[in-house]
């Protein structure tokens, strides 16, 4: 684009910049986690899964002070007083944010304790206060505390001889007040509850009973300080900043340099301090005073202090299946198992999956056949989040140590996965592959595998694309599609990147691939721009997008002007989302929903009606800054018409939710209204799709083993024919 375009460009979209055109980033993803919320709310799901969801909202809202709250403190800190695009500057955001998770920690604890609690009692499930045990209940846990606990307990005391001890991140701490029995002096301690026990202790003569172990340990905290008199024990967690800033000097160790801030980043500021709501003044002033915590950061828990272990309630109870969603497994095509030729399948058509109605196997299987084929000669590969055990790391050994060229870029910066990564590129490296970590200011987000092969006719290139990680267990229970295709120009592109991933290579330009950063944008532009000229002269536009987030500010402008010019917008955006609907004359075409389910829905979909001839790509990127500005992230196309026809099948189905489909209204989600409607659960649609296609392969494969069995009786008893004539005939 010329500068003179550029500049009308910037003139024609500032009008859509207006502060309050659009939702903050971090009050939009609190309402996302309010969302979520509902789900544990909603009588509708399984008890056990409600149970879970509450659990997922604390750890979700934990990761978000550790990371987004603490960046804004960093912010404020620095005097920075200019405002995002909502109009809000650090401090003003902070002070909302504050304002609002006070109401959600109610609402959080009103839901365990009114609701969740007497449901789980109901059916024979219960998380028990000390009081109400039983004789031989307390018996278990005082010889739990004398036999497993008491050796482990470390007392901290803070007095002027001992500092205030250091409390880590998240870490469940209870504080101390005690009066000497001699002098009668009043001193103060702190005892971390150790995260090396399970924290629901599961207690005798009960199936489902289970008591806290921070509740164990204060019914028998005296025993830790002998000649004191324990006058007050309460429990309470600080949350540090955990966000990880790597300085990308040129260093000879990158990984050492990545190890050295993980430590650093342990004693970041405290951010967020929750107490117990009937801790007494003293000990309050001393931990406010010690942390450095102002008032509006300190939150009062009316309940056990930190809610993700509920999350391990899923597991810790036995049987009630019934309480539980029913399982489902994926469904394989046969084209992509194991024990076919995956390869000259590939080479006949190209397939598209969604996980998990489309098993993960499909991916694994791809991998590792290319690691055990002769004819493969090298496999390159990112990876951004795997799991603890990853096969794939196993299969890329493998492959390496076959003597296979394996490339594996492994971006080491990925939040929260940093010390798990540096441990897997370190093994890689170890069993002979070449381990690289990406582009200088950059995290490396894009998913594609590229195996080379030595074909009858040549070398060809086999390519997985996909929206997310190549994690064996996320991919469970995160909606994600994959593309498997050897189409040549997709090769041709996919060889580019990483040779620019790895080398210094500035590719002139990608046939079918978009890269961030800067490309996607641009693209993105394009087809919007296109869809606001077809609107323009007056004939049918459409733009459909499906997204984790929707923050950035530049994109939401253009889909304002397109809306303004006539185009018909339809949005899926799971979280984040600051474009507000229903403004006349600016977004009054564009209609977002939300869906929040069983699965967490992560799949990135990007449609363009152009007149009639349907374009749909899948991408690794949401619309957020970081991803289009600061990220390698890849955008690729569906091209074979039937896979093209399925993805958009797909996309459709999910605006049809009604279920757990939310509706955005300005500023605000309700659910969707649908009085004298079908009932249409996007997530259940796909899972019985799963389960039909299974049940079909299944009938299929008896129908194929009978045929062989009745040819092989029929064959046997040919030969018995043929056999019993030619005695006849020596006869």
């Amino acid at each position: 684009m010329s500068d003179k375009l550029l500049k009308l460009e910037k003139q024609e979209t500032k009008k859509y910049r207006k502060p309050e055109y659009y939702i903050n980033r971090e009050l939009s993803w609190m309402d996302f986690n309010d969302r979520v919320l509902e789900e544990a709310r909603n009588k509708d799901n399984p008890l056990l899964d409600r149970v879970n969801f509450l659990g997922i909202t604390q750890s979700n809202v934990d990761e978000f002070f550790m990371v987004r709250v603490a960046s804004l403190h960093k912010l404020v800190a620095a005097g920075i007083t200019s405002t995002d695009a909502s109009g809000m500057t650090p401090q003003k955001q902070l002070d909302e944010i504050n304002k609002k998770e006070h109401k959600e920690v109610e609402k959080r604890y009103s839901t365990y304790s009114r609701s969740l609690l007497p449901l789980l009692e109901s059916n024979n499930i219960y998380i028990k206060n000390v009081e109400d045990l039983n004789e031989h209940q307390y018996e278990f846990i005082r010889r739990y505390f004398y036999d497993e606990l008491y050796p482990v307990l470390t007392p901290m005391a803070d007095d002027t001889n001992r500092p205030f001890p250091f409390i880590a991140n998240d870490s469940l701490n209870i504080a101390v007040r005690l009066k000497d029995t001699e002098n009668g002096s009043h001193d103060y301690a702190t005892v971390r509850v150790p995260n090396i026990f399970k924290r629901l202790v599961k207690l005798p003569d009960a199936e489902n009973s289970f008591v806290l172990l921070e509740n164990i340990i204060k019914e028998f905290i005296w025993q830790l300080f002998d000649g004191y008199e324990v006058k007050e024990a309460a429990t309470f967690r600080a949350t540090r900043d955990m966000d990880l800033d790597v300085a990308e000097r040129d260093t000879s160790d990158f990984l050492r340099s990545v190890q050295t801030q993980l430590k650093d980043r342990e004693h970041g500021k405290v951010v967020r301090l929750e107490i117990d709501k009937n801790m007494g003044d003293k000990l309050r002033r001393r931990l406010f005073k010690k942390l450095k915590v102002s008032e509006n950061e300190v939150y009062e828990i009316n309940g056990p202090i930190d809610l993700t272990f509920l999350k391990k309630m899923l597991g810790a109870v036995q049987g009630h299946d019934d309480l539980r969603y029913k399982p489902f497994k994926g469904y394989v095509d046969p084209d992509l198992e194991l024990s076919s030729d995956i390869f000259a399948n590939i080479r006949k058509r190209d397939y598209l999956v969604q996980h998990p109605y489309d098993s993960f196997d499909t991916v694994l299987n791809f991998i590792k056949k290319a690691a055990h084929d002769d004819k493969v000669l090298a496999i390159k590969m990112t990876l951004y989040r795997v799991s603890g055990n990853s096969p794939i790391i196993k299969y890329l050994g493998q492959a390496a140590q076959a003597g296979k060229q394996v490339t594996v870029l492994v971006e080491v910066k990925a939040r929260f996965d940093e010390q798990n990564n540096v441990h897997w590129a370190r093994t890689l490296e170890q069993m002979g592959c070449h381990v690289i970590y990406g582009l200088k200011g950059l995290k490396t987000h894009t998913k594609i595998t590229c195996v080379i092969r030595r074909d009858e006719d040549g070398i060809r290139r086999y390519l997985h694309l996909g929206t997310g990680n190549y994690n064996d267990v996320t991919a469970h229970f995160y909606t994600d599609m994959g593309l498997f295709t050897c189409r040549r120009d997709l090769g041709v592109d996919a060889t580019n990147l990483f040779n620019m991933l790895s080398g210094y290579s500035k590719p002139p330009y990608f046939r079918q691939l978009r890269i961030s950063p800067e490309h996607i944008r641009e693209f993105i532009n394009e087809k919007v721009d296109n869809e606001i000229a077809i609107a323009k002269a007056g004939r049918h536009a459409e733009i459909h997008m499906k997204m984790n987030s929707l923050s950035d500010p530049e994109i939401i402008a253009k889909l304002y002007q397109a809306s303004h010019a006539g185009v018909k917008i339809h949005l899926i955006v799971r979280g984040i989302c600051c474009l507000r609907t229903d403004i006349p004359g600016i977004s009054d075409n564009i209609e977002v929903h939300s869906i929040v389910g069983r699965l967490l829905e992560h799949s990135r979909i990007y449609y363009f009606y152009n007149d009639g001839n349907d374009e749909i790509y899948l991408s690794s990127a949401d619309m957020m800054k970081r991803n289009l500005n600061r990220r390698v992230e890849t955008l690729f196309p569906v091209l074979q018409p039937d896979l093209k026809q399925r993805a958009i099948d797909i996309y459709n189905k999910m605006w049809e939710d009604n279920v757990k489909g939310r509706i955005l209204h300005n500023d605000t989600y309700t659910m969707i209204d649908r009085r004298g409607k079908e009932a249409v659960n996007c997530q259940e649609f796909f899972i019985e799709q799963a389960q039909e296609k299974n049940e079909e392969l299944k009938q299929r494969r008896k129908a194929n083993a009978r045929k062989i069995e009745t040819f092989e009786v029929i064959r046997r008893q040919d030969n018995d024919l043929k056999l019993d004539e030619k005695k006849d005939n020596n006869g």
